[in-house]
């Protein structure tokens, strides 16, 4: 079984191949370029250094949210125009899930956390052994709300994803367990995990008619937040 993996859904811009176990190209960058600008030069660059035939894929996972609007919202678009040209079935992967996949076999709780301005995060809590089993939903929330989640699991925690530079202070003051913060090759989303979650979810059904995909984002963006606050004002006014 072969997938392509994308991700644009925060600051990385992802692109990957696996097919079944083994994990075929991979290209990352984390610059600030638009993922508009790079993530079809990648996946041209995987293509021509592998010879691999986009035609022999099975599927393309691809990071549903939360995360940048943007980068979301391009991620949809890339997949959409692929699987329209490809034929190929959608596999949807939560974002928190993907990042989270990065730490397999970690001991103890998993949490990504992604910034999702004005003090709030996208995460969510996980063990991951053989499979994902979801401890907290990922949701938008508080940081400190977050910790308070946390201390009362009473569990070791590994902590990825870009709020970490963001919040640390915040974490390393508030933290009544065990914490420790995932090392550079692991911080960060990665194409090659939601491929690899992607064949999984595939096996279980959870692919989509590539029409029906739709970016999930938790909350609104901020040019609606300001357009219901600009709103209430000249209502009350």
């Amino acid at each position: 079984m072969k997938i392509l993996g994308i991700d644009s859904s925060g600051l990385v811009a992802s692109a990957a191949i696996v097919e079944d176990d083994v994990l075929l190209a991979e290209y990352t960058v984390n610059h600030k370029k638009t993922h508009s600008q790079t993530l079809l030069p990648m996946l041209d660059e995987i293509v021509r250094m592998t010879d691999f035939d986009l035609a022999e894929l099975d599927a393309i996972a691809v990071a549903q949210g939360p995360g940048s609007f943007t980068g979301l919202r391009i991620g949809a678009s890339t997949v959409k125009g692929l699987g329209l040209a490809l034929e190929l079935p959608v596999v949807p992967v939560p974002t928190c899930e993907g990042l989270a996949y990065n730490l397999w076999g970690s001991d103890g709780l998993v949490c990504p956390i992604m910034d999702a301005r004005r003090n709030q995060v996208y995460t969510g809590l996980y063990r991951i052994h053989d499979r994902i089993e979801t401890v907290l939903e990922q949701s938008a929330m508080d940081i400190h709300e977050l910790v308070d989640i946390i201390n009362e699991e009473w569990d070791a925690v590994t902590f990825l994803g870009d709020g970490v530079p963001v919040f640390r202070e915040v974490l390393e003051e508030k933290l009544l367990v065990p914490y420790r913060f995932a090392p550079a090759q692991m911080n960060r989303q990665r194409a090659a995990s939601i491929a690899s979650l992607g064949i999984q979810y595939l096996k279980e059904g959870k692919a989509v008619p590539v029409d029906d995909f739709v970016p999930v984002y938790l909350r609104k963006s901020q040019a609606e937040r300001e357009r219901e606050e600009m709103l209430r004002k000249e209502e009350e006014s």
